[in-house]
């Protein structure tokens, strides 16, 4: 370990990557969320703390070091919070500063979960509270979600997609309101930049039961608070908090009254005039569709080779296929006595271990079977991820888990049978205490039960081992290697077949959105593109209940709150990068294990095609007009991703847009055409002269009164 961080830190040096380089480099962390684990390892646990605190600051960065959730980070170390809220977070030592290094805007996604969604009032609040109650520098995990292509995903279980609800999305667009509005906050604290580094400490204030501000000034102390800010010459910046989980609250400030949604902060760089509130959104929201694109090629007319269904565009005839063997297909197999561990034979090298072995069957078993109908079964104490036991080649069935159970009923034959057990992980253990031992495969004592003298101990058996697959170890996912399999026509009326790799060719989509490939018709398996691995794919379904029809933003926030897709495929986008694309003949290969279509397998962009906001009276001024204060009207913005522009516009609002007393719901749909980068400017409650466009489809953005109530 001191050879790498010493190689890294060398690394940054020589490239001169260091702040006092005139670098961007500001801040270097050792070790993540080691307290959390730390008392498993008593003694010995502690002084790791203290050796690997040494040894980063001997290596002379001359940046400051960090430790995420190190309560006892050595002084010259600082230790820092990871959640989603940090507000209350002190450091070990009145000599560090408050860090927040991980902010958490969303929430990790498992095969057959959910999808989590954290409100952005709820995340504004979280780093508003923050800086309120004198928190110095904060971190979004994750700002740009991504992706974890290959067999990079951990968990285990965690999906190919790590989107994780981000403010830009996995395939790189802006998720709004999300960025927007952060962006929004930002801007707002900014603003109060010279109060928060000239006072040592904000001057707390009551204002209510739930209610509270923090006062940010050169001579904030001995100041009469009830003095104008004209009154006096020290720069000053407030924070109005509501923790109130349910109710509004007007509150009286420097003698002036304030609006303070339920759980919301308002932040006022001259401590007089509210820029900013977490709970109001006034960033639009984005749209984003996910479109077919007519980009699968073969050497069939276009006719022929597209079929339509619900809108999406497939493939009818343009597949190739080949069997994936069952059992042992090299001679790099071997046998040994007993059960050994998946990775220590693996080396992760793949997801897949075959355990085989025979068993004789005799006719006493099978009468003794038939006479008492029963079957005899394969227990196993314990296992994880997945585990697929064939019988003389044919699949008797398959247990997923962590760390699971088994006990699988099979079928077999008078005389010799193969059984296999093939063995998958999907994602490694990449948390926690001991996670060198937490391994994979097999646990415990592995039997076959229901026998006429008793369970027979496969742990003692003789056992042949076949690491991965064959069409992985001969590379046939690649284009220079894609001939090495004996590939055969696959007809479209073909029965969907387990353990089968398809290829297929495709061109890539015209313009420059991002790409997807829809693989919802798919069962369980992985994708290559010209040979690069797009990652694992499973169309397992998330539980029907727990997704909530209305997010409440208000509360503290959790990973079972505001969750969605209830009843539906965890995921069935993949994203392709287009940097792996060319313009035609792209190959693309699967292996599937459980049968699937491939022939309703569609290549679509990811984009967005309408925005929506809205604005009332109850809304803050941009935060642009700020320094002017000559024009406080609130307005709207909208604005279309890089590559668009505005082509239609319809609004409707209560009232008339030039406002009146019932003019306090407006909302905008925006469509956007690939053209050029534009925006449009409501002020003043005036709308521009636009030819309204009738659609059929239209975006309502989250209305609200004043008091932050939905309506």
């Amino acid at each position: 370990m001191e050879r790498f961080v010493k190689k890294i830190v060398d690394l940054m040096r020589e490239e001169q990557l260091f702040s006092w380089q005139g670098g961007p480099i500001i801040m270097l962390q050792i070790e993540n969320e080691y307290g959390n684990i730390e008392g498993k390892f008593g003694q010995g646990g502690k002084d790791y703390v203290k050796w690997a605190a040494k040894m980063a600051l001997s290596l002379g960065a001359r940046v400051p070091w960090v430790m995420c959730k190190q309560t006892d980070a050595p002084d010259e170390v600082i230790d820092a919070c990871n959640g989603y809220y940090c507000d209350g977070y002190k450091p070990n030592s009145y000599n560090k500063p408050t860090l927040w290094t991980e902010n958490w805007d969303g929430w990790y996604t498992t095969w057959g979960g959910r999808l989590p969604h954290r409100p952005v009032e709820d995340l504004a609040f979280a780093v508003a509270r923050f800086y309120q109650r004198g928190g110095s520098f904060q971190n979004y995990y994750m700002y740009f979600g991504g992706t974890n292509f290959g067999r990079t995903s951990g968990g285990p279980f965690y999906i190919t997609s790590y989107d994780y609800d981000a403010p830009i999305d996995e395939y790189g667009l802006l998720s709004e309101p999300k960025w927007g509005h952060l962006k929004d906050l930002h801007a707002a604290i900014k603003l109060c930049e010279p109060s928060l580094v000239a006072a040592d400490s904000p001057q707390y204030i009551k204002l209510g039961p739930k209610q509270e501000a923090h006062v940010y000034s050169e001579n904030v102390l001995g100041e009469d608070l009830n003095f104008s800010l004209n009154q006096t010459k020290s720069r000053c910046s407030a924070f109005l908090a509501n923790i109130d989980e349910h109710n509004s609250a007007t509150v009286t400030f420097r003698g002036q009254k304030y609006n303070l949604p339920a759980w919301s902060v308002s932040i006022l760089p001259d401590c007089k005039n509210t820029v900013f509130n977490s709970a109001k959104v006034a960033a639009q929201t984005s749209v984003k569709s996910v479109e077919s694109s007519l980009s699968l090629s073969s050497d069939i007319s276009l006719s022929q080779q597209f079929g339509t269904k619900n809108n999406s565009v497939y493939v009818t005839k343009s597949w190739m296929t080949v069997k994936e063997p069952i059992g042992i297909w090299s001679n790099d197999s071997f046998t040994v006595q007993g059960i050994l561990e998946h990775l220590n034979v693996t080396k992760d090298y793949s997801d897949y271990l075959w355990y085989i072995s025979r068993i004789y069957i005799s006719d006493e078993d099978i009468s003794f079977w038939e006479e008492n109908n029963i079957s005899p079964a394969v227990k196993i104490d314990s296992m994880r991820d997945v585990l697929r036991v064939f019988v003389n080649g044919k699949l008797e069935g398959t247990v997923s888990g962590r760390w699971v159970k088994v006990f699988q009923p099979v079928q077999f034959v008078k005389g010799y049978n193969d059984l296999v057990l093939l063995s998958q992980t999907v994602g490694l253990q990449n948390y926690g205490a001991f996670l060198e031992k937490d391994g994979a495969g097999f646990r415990g004592e592995v039997k076959l039960t229901g026998f006429r003298n008793g369970d027979i101990d496969l742990s003692k058996s003789l056992w042949t081992y076949q690491v991965g697959l064959k069409g992985e170890f001969l590379k046939i996912y690649a284009a220079e290697e894609n001939d090495k399999a004996e590939w055969t026509d696959l007809s479209p009326d073909a029965d969907p077949s387990i353990f089968t790799w398809y290829k297929s060719y495709f061109d890539a989509p015209a313009g420059t959105e991002p790409v997807a490939l829809d693989l919802a018709s798919m069962g369980k398996g992985q994708a290559w593109v010209n040979g690069h691995h797009i990652g694992r794919y499973w169309t397992i379904v998330a539980p029907k209940g727990g997704c909530q029809n209305v997010c409440d933003y208000r509360g503290a926030y959790n990973s079972d709150k505001c969750t969605t897709n209830c009843g539906k495929p965890t995921q069935t986008l993949y994203h392709i990068p287009r940097a792996w694309l060319k313009d035609s003949n792209n190959l693309l290969v699967l292996f599937e294990e459980t049968g699937g279509n491939p022939f309703e397998i569609s290549v679509k962009t990811r984009t967005t095609r309408y925005i929506c906001g809205q604005v009332s009276e109850s809304h803050y001024p941009p935060l642009h007009k700020w320094s002017t204060k000559n024009d406080l009207t609130p307005e709207m913005q909208l604005r279309c991703e890089n590559g668009y522009t505005i082509s239609s516009i319809e609004f409707a609002s209560y009232g008339t847009p030039q406002g009146g007393a019932h003019n306090k719901r407006n909302v905008l749909l925006v469509v956007a055409h690939p053209m050029t980068k534009a925006h449009v400017l409501f002020s003043n409650n005036k709308l521009p002269d636009f030819q309204k466009v009738q659609s059929s489809r239209y975006c309502a953005s989250r209305i609200g009164d004043a008091d932050g109530k939905e309506t």
